[in-house]
């Protein structure tokens, strides 16, 4: 039995090859996109979960409230993690990690800049997963000078891993480093990468200077919620000193928290300052996962959409059957047989597609997801299971609608077939363009809010500064900095850390006379820091050279200055720590962080203590004779070393990567489910015209123009999509105006994009239904009226 319904199937499904062909693209184009997404969604949620004590590992977050400014930080004091081993029983290790900056080794003649090291405790062996092909994790960081590097690194530097017992030679110090161990390299789906780990200094018990990141293995069991409350308690009692009053300090409503962050949550739920390495956000796995949903439903209701335009081809042969004896349950399992066949066709076709779109969808959502034996293990029952589900599901409808045809009114001619009372299949239609609706507005939200974020007044020029990222490796870099601007087409020329496009931050409280604090930001720059990067003097004066005093003279943003209430009076002390300052100016606020954030208080110190940049503003035609000329300069100063730079619209730029990835992304998926809502409208409208085949015979006899039939076919289906406007519309500015929120400053929902989405949506019904319309109306009148 079961062979003859593969076998009757494959024949009917040959006979129309269109309509076939049409169905396995269809479900084909849509499994694949599932496939994909499914793919990426898996990998955003496997983060950090190789580490075997994932469920107990967590971070220490510190939370900050002071002068009316809130700030959560992903660090915390180096005293925080042994303080909680020794504080609470459950408790079992702690691990603190600093990233590195500056480390620079030397590889021969070569001196490399390696930016994936930290400084760590021994203790991370035994708290995270980091397998020991060669050395000892219990012994491996207990030196000073001990060094432990991964397989890549090992090659990179000896062309071989068995290298325990090597050292490294930094320059940055000239300190040497032997190397105990080597590690397996860190897995992609991991929160941090580091390709070095170094020995951390001794703890130095400081309860107040934030500054490692901080993990915790809890023992098996306990509540982390529960336990997050007790910090509260300890943290109080530990900073409480002779400089520190915490009492003091929460009677004015300021506090200073812990809060634990799961390990496994980090890289979707954690956006807070001080990160290891930029996070991803969960929101992005939500809306990818419901257009992977959106679109396999498209798929299957494009397959009940053809099914159905194939309907009355076949009611005569559902009559035929039951005359001759077939039963209900047996025309049922016809059909669901020709369903599962075309899923399977289609299923395979899409393991294609998406093995063919894996490298352009890796580029466009910045992941290197490969196919592997591994892939197939759980892809290949998951993909049959999806064969099953979407093919009994996809084809019920048609197979139940199709077997309870009445013989005696199908072969009397007597099925009403009328598309103006098929409630279930204008449904389907209204359903597909809505989501196509929902999609377009999305994209041009999505694409609307990322070209405001490009052209929107900063506070800063980016364009045409270059960053010398490894100046501090010179030995005088003021030198360097004179000579650069001497080259024709260099406006001026800026060292500092504190760049508004990177992540370097200093935060700290600054107080105004006796009693006005605020949290604030730090940063030591020159007096070229404001030419360099653009910023624009409110009221007040720059920094100075020739102005002894200015060696105390700070410059507050406009935030800064209002919250602190200052109003520019040159005799107003302010102190930072035990200093003392005095204003000289106020810049006008400037965005430095990311868009999504209101700007916070920034004060700018006259200090060169630590300067890591040199930054170029240039104004120049030729850029490739321009970085020549600096690069000969550089060389001048670093023969041996190599000048790593970038330009600040670039580093702008990757602040937004996830914004720009999910903008590309929304665009193809939004094509690609246009295309298949398409093949649904295709069609229905073959079928509303073979339903309508003798109608338009008699209109053209009686004189009906191509146009006029051509309207009447297209009408009903431009309702429709009327209908899928008026519904998609408002969900999608909901739903697009909750993303908006993300961002502080973010460009509102025009009327024009709605217009423009609902436009573009009748365009495509119209140009899909024209074909099949113009078709028909071309048709001769006389074979539509020829007696059957």
């Amino acid at each position: 039995m079961i062979r003859n319904y593969i076998k009757t199937a494959l024949r009917s499904l040959l006979k129309n090859k269109g309509f076939t062909a049409i169905n396995i693209f269809g479900l084909a184009l849509g499994l694949s996109i599932c496939l994909l997404i499914v793919y990426y969604v898996a990998d955003e949620l496997s983060y950090d979960r190789f580490n075997s004590k994932s469920e107990g590992i967590f971070r220490v977050n510190t939370e900050f409230k002071f002068g009316g400014t809130v700030s959560s930080f992903a660090i915390s004091a180096p005293a925080v993690g042994e303080g909680l081993v020794n504080s609470f029983p459950q408790v079992e290790n702690s691990v603190r990690i600093n990233q590195a900056i500056n480390i620079r080794f030397k590889k021969g003649s070569e001196v490399i800049e390696e930016k994936k090291t930290v400084y760590c405790e021994p203790s991370i062996f035994s708290i995270f997963t980091l397998p020991m092909i060669y050395g000892d994790p219990k012994t491996a960081l207990q030196a000073p000078a001990d060094i432990v590097i991964s397989e890549s690194a090992a090659k990179k530097y000896f062309d071989k891993t068995d290298v325990v017992g090597q050292t490294l030679f930094m320059t940055t110090d000239s300190s040497v480093h032997k190397i105990t161990g080597v590690i397996r390299d860190m897995p992609a789906q991991s929160h941090f990468h580091a390709d070095f780990f170094m020995t951390m200094g001794p703890n130095d018990h400081h309860w107040l200077n934030f500054i490692n990141n901080t993990y915790i293995l809890l023992r098996p069991g306990v509540n982390y919620k529960g336990l997050e409350e007790k910090f509260t308690a300890l943290m109080q009692k530990r900073m409480n000193s002779s400089t520190f009053n915490y009492d003091r300090f929460a009677k004015k409503g300021s506090y200073i928290k812990l809060s634990l962050t799961p390990l496994t949550d980090i890289h979707l739920h954690s956006n807070r300052q001080r990160e290891l390495e930029p996070n991803s956000d969960i929101r992005y796995v939500y809306i990818f996962s419901i257009v992977a949903v959106f679109v396999l439903i498209l798929a299957c209701v494009n397959f009940i959409n053809l099914s159905i335009a194939r309907s009355a081809s076949r009611a005569r042969e559902v009559g035929i059957r039951k005359v001759l004896g077939s039963l209900r349950r047996h025309l049922i399992a016809q059909f669901l047989s020709e369903s599962i066949i075309v899923t399977l066709a289609g299923a395979l076709l899409a393991v294609l597609f998406a093995w063919i779109m894996l490298p352009l969808f890796n580029q466009m959502s910045g992941k290197s997801l490969t196919v592997t034996s591994h892939t197939f293990i759980y892809l290949l029952p998951a993909l049959l299971a999806v064969v099953l589900i979407v093919g009994v599901v996809a084809g019920s409808y048609p197979a139940f609608f199709l077997s309870a045809f009445q013989p005696v009114n199908v072969l009397k001619g007597k099925l009403s077939v009328g598309f103006k009372g098929g409630f279930m299949r204008n449904t389907l239609v209204v359903f597909q363009f809505s989501i196509s609706i929902f999609l377009i507005v999305g994209t041009l939200v999505i694409y609307n809010q990322l070209n405001y974020i490009q052209n929107k007044d900063l506070g800063f020029n980016r364009n045409q500064v270059l960053i010398i990222k490894n100046a501090h490796a010179l030995k005088n870099p003021k030198i360097l900095q004179q000579e650069i601007k001497q080259i024709s087409g260099v406006v001026d020329a800026s060292l500092t850390s504190y760049l508004p496009t990177t992540s370097s931050r200093w935060p700290n409280n600054i107080t105004m006379g006796t009693n006005k604090s605020v949290q604030t930001e730090f940063w030591q720059v020159d007096e070229d820091y404001l030419a360099t990067m653009g910023i624009k003097l409110k009221e007040g004066r720059n920094f100075s050279s020739e102005m002894r005093t200015d060696s105390t003279a700070i410059i507050l943003n406009e935030t800064a200055a209002k919250m602190l209430g200052y109003n520019g009076d040159p005799t107003v002390k302010f102190y930072f720590g035990n200093k003392e300052y005095h204003a000289v100016g106020i810049v006008k606020d400037f965005n430095f962080s990311s868009l999504r954030d209101n700007v916070t208080p920034v004060v700018l110190v006259n200090e060169s203590d630590w300067m890591s940049s040199l930054d170029v503003k240039m104004n120049t035609a030729n850029l490739n004779s321009m970085m020549a000329q600096i690069e000969n300069k550089w060389r001048a100063f670093a023969p041996d070393q190599h000048m790593e730079y970038s330009f600040m619209d670039d580093e702008f730029n990757t602040m937004y990567n996830a914004e720009r990835r999910m903008g590309q992304l929304s665009i193809t998926f939004t094509t690609l489910a246009i295309i298949i809502a398409c093949l649904g409208l295709f069609s229905l409208a073959a079928y509303a015209a073979e339903q309508r085949t003798k109608e338009i015979g008699i209109r053209k006899v009686l004189g009906a123009s191509v146009r006029a039939i051509t309207a009447m076919l297209s009408k009903d289906f431009i309702k429709l999509v009327a209908i899928s406007i008026i519904i998609a519309g408002p969900l999608a500015w909901f739903a697009m105006n909750k993303w908006l929120q993300g961002f502080a400053y973010r460009q509102y929902i025009r009327w024009w994009v709605l217009a423009s989405a609902a436009v573009a949506a009748i365009v495509i019904a119209f140009i899909t239904i024209s074909f099949q319309s113009i078709r028909a109306a071309l048709a001769n009148p006389v074979d539509s009226l020829r007696s059957e």
